[in-house]
């Protein structure tokens, strides 16, 4: 469920309203080109994870086959990406309340949400599973519900938008690009970062029981899951209303809806996307972070206390030092709550763009591992490796010229240029202070935890 839900969050829910007003309905594109080069990126990871799970997901793979320094840049980008993804699920929950309470500040939401959470993480692993279990089913049977729904008001017509639904919006209205080639291009920055999450199967490979096979048959599915929740619903609300009569800032389900003219529709709706917000902030924004910090107090890339384990199997510590980082997201709420978004989003896609790299570079260097028979050859291979790595590797390039074209997005590649330096400079610090790699002795220690606390958790659950 964490698969199927894991990419359904506040990029489609909220982003996308900003998308469908700059691009129209070449969106659908976008998001069909994105999701075929993100499976890959998938398959890649995927290959990976069955050849050898890890507690500590790519960066460990990343510390193996590229070294210890892009173990250590892969673990701390990933956790300050989806940090700053924390904060945008927590700003888009404080704009979706105000739909109910226009007079409640969106920074009390935030502050909220984020406690709520940190609160259900640092409790046990089994509760965090269930709360993201049932985050997932209500993202899916709302979709699927929209869809059938919209489907619905094409084909019979019913609802104050019967009239003038119709599937010629999607050419009819100044074309399928009307504002352009470059403004659609400008929105794949937003289109990337809806997928965000789809790796954080890579994340809980070592909680997950029997990853050999489920983590392949998670990633299979994403095609049907990509086809559906993302360029179905969009079709669907496209044709139902016009381009023209989405709003950035605005989930478009909600505009959908309430021109669709359903009693309450609207509202539940917003409950959906609320909660969707809330589930992606849960299982990135906390669930992940705490994985990647421990994975990187264990390679001695950080403190060692953010290692240990509760007795139920939680990185307490960890899911600490992440909430309070992302704590700082209520105060970007509280200063700018207009530009929030926008801001934090762009800085969450371009960690993720080197994130996802790291994968299909990491990639490149295992099948060179198994080529030289130095490594064992997993059965769960990426097609066309490695001409696809390089392939979605332009794509990604590509991406960043965009952000660093567009004025809007362009302080994200302010921001990842800092980081970088910090943990160029940082490295040498963390390796003379902690020991900057593992050792055989401290290896073995650290498996047999990592197995207790496993073995723990599959029990309790």
């Amino acid at each position: 469920m964490m698969a199927i839900g894991g990419t359904i969050g506040t990029g489609l829910f909220l982003g996308a309203g900003t998308a469908i007003s700059q691009a129209g309905p070449s969106l659908i594109i976008w998001y069909a080109v994105a999701g075929v080069l993100l499976y890959l990126v998938m398959r890649a990871l995927g290959e990976l994870l069955t050849a050898r799970s890890s507690p500590g997901g790519f960066a460990d793979h990343a510390r193996e086959y590229l070294g210890p320094f892009w173990g250590y840049a892969t673990a701390w980008t990933y956790w300050i990406m989806w940090v700053t993804t924390g904060m945008a699920e927590i700003t888009a929950a404080g704009q979706y309340m105000t739909y109910w309470y226009p007079e409640f500040a969106q920074w009390k939401t935030a502050l909220i949400s984020l406690a709520v959470l940190a609160c259900v993480n640092l409790i046990s692993v089994k509760i965090f599973a269930e709360l993201e279990f049932w985050f997932a089913i209500i993202k899916v049977a709302a979709i699927v519900g929209m869809i059938m729904i919209g489907l619905g008001v094409l084909l019979i017509g019913f609802s104050d938008a019967g009239p003038t639904a119709s599937v010629t919006h999607l050419w009819a209205d100044g074309g399928v690009v009307p504002r352009g080639i470059g403004d659609s291009l400008l929105t794949l920055q937003i289109v990337l970062f809806a997928y965000l999450g789809v790796e954080l199967v890579g994340v809980t490979a070592a909680e997950t029981k029997d990853p050999d096979k489920n983590i392949p048959r998670a990633i299979n599915s994403l095609p049907l899951r990509f086809g559906l929740f993302y360029l179905g619903s969009l079709l669907v609300i496209l044709s139902v209303v016009s381009w023209q009569e989405f709003q950035p800032g605005t989930s478009p389900f909600v505009a959908a809806f309430d021109k669709i003219g359903i009693p309450g529709a609207a509202s539940i709706v917003n409950f959906v996307v609320l909660t969707s917000a809330l589930s992606s902030c849960n299982a990135g924004g906390l669930y992940a972070t705490a994985r990647m910090l421990r994975t990187a107090s264990l390679n001695r890339h950080g403190p060692q206390a953010l290692a240990r384990l509760s007795k139920r199997g939680v990185p307490v510590a960890a899911v600490l030092a992440s909430a309070v980082v992302m704590a700082t997201g209520v105060w970007v709420n509280a200063v700018d709550p207009e530009h929030a978004f926008v801001y934090i989003t762009a800085v969450s896609t371009g960690g993720a763009i080197m994130v996802w790299s790291v994968i299909l570079v990491t990639h490149m260097f295992y099948r060179r591992a198994v080529r030289s028979e130095t490594t064992p050859r997993s059965s769960y291979r990426m097609p066309g490796a490695p001409y696809t790595n390089w392939l979605v590797l332009a794509f990604f390039a590509f991406i960043v010229v965009l952000i660093a074209w567009n004025s809007d997005t362009r302080v994200a590649l302010y921001v990842i240029a800092v980081w970088f330096v910090l943990l160029a400079v940082g490295y040498p610090v963390v390796r003379s202070r902690w020991g900057g790699g593992r050792t055989e002795a401290v290896e073995d220690a650290e498996d047999a935890e990592d197995a207790n606390a496993s073995v723990s958790v599959q029990d309790s659950a």
